[in-house]
């Protein structure tokens, strides 16, 4: 199945609704109300009547949801706030059960599990296989502390390319669109950000999701094939025509050839 590449998810707190017209400006290709780890308690309920009115008040905006967690004493209201008709989908944080998972999917969105910990991990296959999961991601912070891991170790990111692959391989078994990679944390290393971009095209991912709008530029720009393979792509789109299997430049091109060639044009701005 065809899904659409999402390379960039831009977090807007949802206790600051000045930023969220700013969010949806920056071109990400999803932006995420966040009512989880960015809003402070005492703050929650406040955060989602900013998210409502700000959807009755921009009938165009179209927003995901970070909700509280399953256990929060907030997660049913939230859930119940998604299903305004500016919400595309829920990002539910934490995720540890397939019946979690489902609870959100009961509210007619689409649902993005972020794997945040130990439990979470064993839980994905199941998740993974629930009508109405779009993709996965992870939470590398929660992840990590959850593992015992020190933060931008070597050790961490061996142990982190295990969770990679195992979010890769059960997004491929349950036809999933393909996965997003975690934050960046430090917001000025645009270096960083785009060689951490690039890596996670390598391993298969479609992109990260971000938590500044400067971001989303070096995510697409790093995510953007060249110019060379953009030409190769077109050229094989054209000459395939409806066959099985053909020649093109001396190399044999066939479906999974084919399917490439439309990833890559699916990437160009």
């Amino acid at each position: 199945m065809e899904h659409k590449t999402i390379r960039s998810a831009l977090f807007v707190p949802g206790d600051r609704p000045e930023r969220f017209a700013k969010a949806l400006a920056s071109g990400a290709d999803v932006v995420i109300v966040d009512l989880e780890d960015a809003v402070e308690e005492s703050q929650k309920i406040q955060a989602r009547e900013h998210l409502l009115a700000f959807l009755d008040n921009t009938p165009e905006a179209r927003v995901w949801v970070r909700v509280n967690m399953a256990s929060h004493v907030e997660h049913d209201n939230d859930l119940q706030a998604c299903r305004h008709s500016g919400v595309e989908g829920i990002f539910l944080p934490k995720a540890e059960s397939r019946a979690q998972v489902q609870h959100a999917v009961d509210t007619g969105k689409s649902v993005i599990p972020i794997i945040e910990s130990a439990l979470g991990l064993a839980a994905l296959p199941a998740m993974a296989k629930t009508s109405g999961v779009l993709l996965l991601t992870y939470g590398r912070l929660d992840l990590g502390l959850d593992l015992g891991l020190i933060e931008g170790s070597q050790g961490a990111e061996r142990m982190l390319d295990h969770v990679r692959y195992e979010l890769l391989l059960h997004s491929r078994l349950a036809d999933l669109a393909m996965p997003l990679e975690s934050v960046v944390p430090s917001i000025d290393n645009a270096a960083g950000l785009e060689q951490a971009a690039r890596a996670a095209a390598d391993m298969g991912f479609a992109g990260l999701l971000c938590i500044h709008p400067k971001q989303v530029a070096v995510v697409h720009a790093a995510l953007r094939p060249s110019e060379a393979d953009l030409d190769w792509a077109e050229r094989v789109i054209a000459a395939c025509d409806g066959r099985g299997a053909f020649r093109l430049d001396g190399a044999m091109i066939d479906a999974p050839v084919i399917a490439r060639a439309h990833r890559l044009l699916a990437l160009r701005d």
